[in-house]
């Protein structure tokens, strides 16, 4: 954090001298996360600890589904099509070469700081001197059982010699702001400064939800923007997966924090993915009509969006 201090101090005062040595645009997503003259903390979110701005925001992706729509006609340009990986979003801010903050994704806005738990898993100094945002995922080997949670809850640990210990990879995905003319060129050189990329050959070895599909061209894809939420130069295609069949024990009703009941459905237990499912949200009693359910009958359940539990249809 004092690193990116100084420079940012260094940065202001030769800006007023008509030599700036970074963007004006750098320097104010810098200014952002720091004042100044009074070094910030940050700002506490609940209890688990202070959250710092990311440079850039971690945009989420929008989720295309096989058989929704053709990928290869998304976008008029060419795209870049790459592994998703499953595992922790982070973001390592370089200052002046230097590493200077590792934070989560959190909410896309914010993210804890995680700079002493990654230290070991990535590039302490890079060739520019630039400010710049390098985003991208830690993962573990499949081999680990629940390896999404194995990398995920090795950023929550304190203990940083145990976070040592676990195997973890940080995979690049995003330089921000960009080098080169592609994004398939950034990737290439954040290689030969020793760093892991989304375009590497041996990824297969990481658990994968889908495949990143993303405009190569960095103009291009700045051009089409993004919403509150995903990037529109980009999206991940995913996987539309059968259901698995489990019984309908009961129904129940829950009131909702805005005061809405609605049903829910107690299941047999079953596994989805890595997940155990006993519980689904039935929205409504038109669902149940729709559905045609009946306490006892078989149905089919998914994960809608590999997260909420849903029933999809009656198994006779």
């Amino acid at each position: 954090m004092e690193e990116l201090k100084t420079f940012l101090i260094k940065a202001k005062d030769e800006y007023y001298k008509g030599n700036p040595i970074i963007p004006d645009e750098v320097y104010d997503r810098l200014e952002e996360q720091l004042d100044v003259k009074n070094l910030s903390v940050g700002t506490m979110s609940g209890d688990d600890g202070f959250r710092y701005p990311h440079m850039f925001p971690m945009y989420s992706l929008q989720k295309i589904y096989e058989g929704e729509k053709d990928p290869h006609k998304v976008y008029k340009q060419w795209a870049e099509v790459t592994p998703k990986l499953d595992g922790a979003a982070v973001s390592l801010l370089y200052v002046g070469g230097c590493l200077s903050m590792a934070l989560t994704r959190g909410d896309g806005k914010k993210g804890l700081d995680i700079t002493d738990k990654v230290r070991h898993l990535v590039p302490n100094t890079i060739f520019s001197r630039q400010a710049k945002q390098i985003t991208g995922e830690i993962v573990a080997p499949k081999e680990i059982p629940n390896a999404r949670n194995y990398a995920a809850g090795a950023l929550n640990l304190k203990d940083i010699d145990e976070v040592r210990k676990r195997d973890l990879t940080f995979v690049a995905y995003g330089v921000q702001p960009s080098v080169c003319p592609t994004w398939k060129e950034d990737m290439e050189l954040l290689q030969t400064m020793a760093f892991d990329t989304a375009i590497c050959k041996f990824l297969d070895n990481f658990p994968q939800d889908g495949e990143v599909w993303r405009v190569n061209d960095n103009k291009a894809f700045e051009d089409l923007g993004y919403t509150s939420h995903h990037p529109r130069g980009a999206f991940a295609l995913k996987e539309k997966k059968e259901g698995v069949v489990t019984k309908l024990l009961d129904v129940k009703w829950q009131v909702g924090k805005s005061g809405a009941v609605s049903p829910v459905a107690i299941l047999e237990p079953c596994i989805i993915g890595e997940a155990t499912v006993s519980r689904a949200t039935l929205h409504n009693m038109a669902i149940i009509e729709s559905l045609d359910l009946e306490i006892g009958c078989m149905v089919e359940v998914i994960r809608a969006g590999e997260i909420i539990p849903q029933i999809v249809a009656r198994v006779d």
